[in-house]
């Protein structure tokens, strides 16, 4: 049996082939209630299905949003995304994921693919890199605003893009001064490469916070951002361990700029016999919802990482152009940095 047609339905119908488009459509100019109901039964009779991209052209929207995240298998990310997919859906539109392995050129590729899907917003989840790196991805977000598109960071500043930006520098520098509260006077800094951008933010807030303490940081280990670069920090922070348990003095404590390095780490320090928090002391950033299955519970700073998920898709789709939204935050001291 052949599908029916658009033509079907207004014959079905009685009506114009214009007026059966305008109904089953979505455009905002809908003839009166009877005819409308007289289309949508015909159609419903037929069993017509209604085409997509005529309806995005009637309506000059797709009712679709683009989702670039870095890593969709790293929780902060699979959160922040629940979270926009949520409130995509109590507002009627439909979410197109991409994610990007951490590499600016996918992240521009992306943004660059998803404008070509016509989708109405970008939402860009992740942190920032250098500046000649983030440049190409800038150039898409640009190009797709000029057209009409709408496009929400969540993360730093990316051109003219609507931004919710996670609270780095404060969320850090209240851990910092919480810990010192604590007893910690000796720390050591685990975070990434100096592009990425996030990873900086914390830890410079931290470590200035640190100082102003009068404790110190004895060490800084860079490493990839992410679980595998917290797990490959493991011998170093091992090491000062060892030699700060030879020469008499407190075990170090470690700020891992996000918890996924946390955890990596404190698997690493356990396959090399380090206790946490007896011999290595460890914090994180985020409150990740897997923290819940963590032994030994790990300090961190929570985010409300779902609810930005939201905020952002709100912002893409408000009437109004995006602004900038800083979130809260929250030290939660557990059991990785007891004393």
């Amino acid at each position: 049996m052949a599908r029916a047609r658009l033509q079907d339905v207004a014959d079905r119908a009685g009506v114009s082939l214009a007026t059966a488009s305008r109904v089953l459509n979505g455009s905002a100019r809908q003839p009166g209630p009877d005819l409308v109901d007289r289309v949508r039964a015909a159609a419903d009779d037929l069993g017509y299905v209604v085409n997509a991209q005529a309806q995005a052209l009637a309506r000059s929207r797709t009712g679709l949003l683009g989702l670039v995240v870095q890593d969709i298998s790293d929780p902060y990310f699979s959160t922040i995304a629940a979270g926009a997919q949520a409130a995509a859906r109590e507002r009627g539109r439909m979410v197109l994921l991409a994610s990007t392995d951490r590499d600016p050129a996918a992240e521009r590729d992306a943004v660059a693919a998803f404008a070509g899907y016509r989708v109405d917003a970008v939402v860009v989840a992740g942190t920032r890199w250098s500046a000649a790196e983030d440049a190409p991805v800038a150039a898409e977000v640009a190009a797709f605003q000029a057209s009409g598109g709408r496009v929400v960071v969540v993360g730093q500043p990316l051109g003219t893009a609507g931004v919710v930006h996670p609270p780095n520098v404060d969320g850090a520098r209240a851990l910092a001064e919480a810990l010192v509260g604590q007893g910690h006077r000796r720390f050591v800094l685990l975070g990434a490469p100096e592009r990425v951008v996030t990873a900086r933010e914390r830890t410079d807030a931290f470590a200035a916070a640190v100082a102003r303490s009068g404790a110190e940081v004895v060490a800084l280990v860079a490493e990839e951002f992410s679980r595998d670069g917290g797990f490959a920090a493991g011998d170093r922070v091992a090491e000062l361990a060892r030699a700060a348990a030879a020469d008499g003095l407190d075990a170090p404590c470690v700020f891992a700029a996000s918890d996924v390095m946390a955890i990596g780490l404190v698997a690493r320090l356990r396959e090399l016999g380090l206790a946490v928090p007896a011999d290595v002391a460890v914090a994180g950033f985020d409150d990740i919802p897997t923290l819940r299955d963590h032994a030994p519970s790990l300090t961190t700073v929570r985010i409300p990482l779902e609810d930005m998920g939201r905020l952002a898709v709100a912002a893409a789709v408000a009437e109004d152009e995006g602004g900038y939204v800083e979130v809260a935050h929250e030290v939660v001291l557990r059991e990785s940095t007891a004393r």
